[in-house]
């Protein structure tokens, strides 16, 4: 399989972002927060303007998803520090509360990135409860999709993507990075410094205001949270239940983030190890984990000499993190490497085509292409480090201990190291003032936010936090039924679980131990296939949605 160079640039992507066209209405720095005022009302009267929209309603669509939504544009301040100054659209979407009797209010939604479309994923929620007792609310943040767009220039290519780079390599992805941040340099026109965080939570309040809502309610995935933890900051008084999804961690902002991504996706291949080396009776890769391991890396070292088909060495170390993260595709995963390993020894199989097959799906799951510069310059509102020797010493490392899923990409130069403009806000330090406990939602095998970031955000906002055990799922509301119980009757009725909670993951696959005494084994029937089985995964968990 070929990597493309915007893989691992879009690392911690949670939603893929649209590409539909906005529009900019033409014409150091403070926290420009204010205490809650009235309905609608502008925190500031400089604002009453953009807070004072009425907007008017339309389907989204004609057909297809996007019909059962209403959507509206408005216009946003470029810089909230000059009002009077040029504008931003901003493409919002609603679909109202099914139960008007106990409607409660709105609930915005955010699916991460950044960068990632929000503005139907309203329409991943309309069979849930909350959809009864909410107003919906999507949107396209700023330089996204329908909203104004902040696009890059796409670049030549000016190095050859490698899960396992050699040191001879490393100069050719620095270049590359500084190449792709010059395009988004050149075509990010005046609007790129003004793309972040910050400017997005309060677009949010400005929503809030559109509305006619004291307060609003939120729902966020990925880097999600942390836009939720910024508006509530930022804005507090005007924040009311909250639930944040799959949390990054408040002291990673950027780029220890992405580190973390490659030790997460390790921990989940160390843990299949171990299940798998126990059942060797079933795979005969190993009887223990170390040996498993060993067995991997032997596979590694002859498909980087001779692939088999387009399945290289790039192409296993891909699978190897995304099959190992979900539990349930743990056997996939095992008979996957027994079909490769027999074509790599030169043995044709009859489900080689299968697994194959299969390898593609588990391996695409990782890929988002893409080039909106959201991504690139939303990353970089933090400061990275400027020294390439710092990266180049932290890719020797990451190549070695934590080559699946790419890591090394988390570890390489990225356009921030070599970010072409100023970031006009701060880094928000984070708070809950004035706003209810919340929720934080936190898979223990998450491999794109990892899991320490959960416990950390609960910590610094004083929220409960949900841990789901043994799950690798990015995501958990609706794909748990757990977690959305939970989330459920927080949102709807108010009822806080306990300060620490834990919910079950999805099962790790039937099959027994070698030390397991003999029994039967209930279980639905499986698919026919290794395709099959990914393909039912992936449709069972919505992992193509939202």
């Amino acid at each position: 399989m070929t990597l493309s160079r915007s893989w691992g640039r879009r690392l911690g992507v949670f939603a893929a972002a649209g590409t539909m066209a906005g529009a900019v209405v033409a014409a150091a720095p403070a926290a420009l927060a204010a205490p809650a005022v009235g309905a609608g009302t502008a925190p500031d009267a400089k604002l009453a303007a953009f807070y004072d929209q009425r907007p008017t309603w339309a389907p989204c669509e004609t057909s297809g998803p996007g019909a059962q939504l209403e959507c509206a544009t408005i216009t946003v301040p470029l810089d909230y520090r000059h009002p009077d100054g040029d504008r931003l659209s901003l493409a919002i979407s609603r679909h109202r509360a099914t139960d008007p009797a106990h409607r409660r209010g709105v609930l915005l939604l955010n699916p991460g990135g950044p960068g990632g479309s929000g503005l139907l994923l309203p329409t991943a929620f309309l069979d849930n409860d909350i959809a009864k007792g909410y107003d919906l609310i999507g949107f396209d943040p700023r330089g996204v999709g329908k909203s104004s767009p902040l696009v890059c220039e796409v670049t030549p290519e000016l190095a050859t993507p490698n899960t396992r780079p050699t040191d001879a390599e490393f100069a050719a992805w620095a270049a590359d990075a500084q190449a792709a941040e010059q395009g988004c340099d050149r075509a990010g026109g005046g609007i790129r410094p003004y793309i972040n965080t910050p400017n997005t939570a309060r677009d949010m309040d400005v929503i809030r205001g559109v509305l006619g809502e004291k307060k609003i309610n939120y729902l966020g995935f990925s880097y999600g949270t942390y836009l939720g933890a910024v508006y509530g900051s930022l804005f507090g008084r005007n924040l009311d239940r909250n639930v944040l999804d799959s949390s990054v961690h408040p002291e990673w902002i950027w780029r220890p983030q992405f580190e973390e991504q490659a030790i997460a996706y390790r921990s989940d291949v160390d843990a299949w190890a171990e299940w798998t080396g126990q059942r060797n009776k079933a795979f005969g890769l190993g009887t223990s984990a170390q040996q498993v391991l060993g067995t991997v890396e032997d596979l590694a070292a002859k498909l980087a000499v001779k692939p088999v088909g387009d399945f290289d060495r790039n192409t296993l170390d891909l699978v190897m993190g995304q099959g190992a993260r979900y539990r349930p595709l743990w056997a996939v995963l095992g008979q996957l490497l027994i079909e490769v390993r027999a074509a790599a020894n030169g043995q044709q199989t009859a489900a080689g085509a299968d697994a194959a097959a299969a390898a593609r799906l588990l391996s695409d799951l990782g890929i988002a292409e893409t080039r909106e510069g959201v991504f690139d310059t939303v990353t970089c509102e933090a400061d990275w480090p400027r020294d390439l020797q710092t990266y180049y010493a932290d890719m020797r490392l990451y190549r070695e201990r934590y080559p699946y899923g790419f890591g090394v990409s988390r570890a390489a130069p990225t356009t921030c190291t070599f970010r072409s403009f100023t970031p006009p806000d701060r880094v928000t330090d984070l708070r809950r003032d004035n706003y209810p406990v919340g929720l934080v939602i936190q898979a223990e095998g998450d491999a794109q936010t990892q899991y320490d970031g959960g416990p950390a955000m609960a910590y610094r906002l004083r929220d409960n936090l949900v841990s789901v055990s043994d799950e690798g799922t990015h995501g958990l509301y609706s794909r748990n039924a757990c977690v959305t119980a939970i989330v459920d009757r927080y949102l709807l009725d108010g009822v806080l679980p306990g300060s620490r909670s834990v919910c079950p993951g999805d099962p790790r696959p039937p099959i027994p131990a070698d030390t397991a005494p003999a029994q039967v084994q209930p279980h639905a029937a499986a698919p026919s296939t290794l395709e099959a089985s990914v393909r039912q995964f992936i449709a069972a968990k919505h992992l193509d949605r939202h």
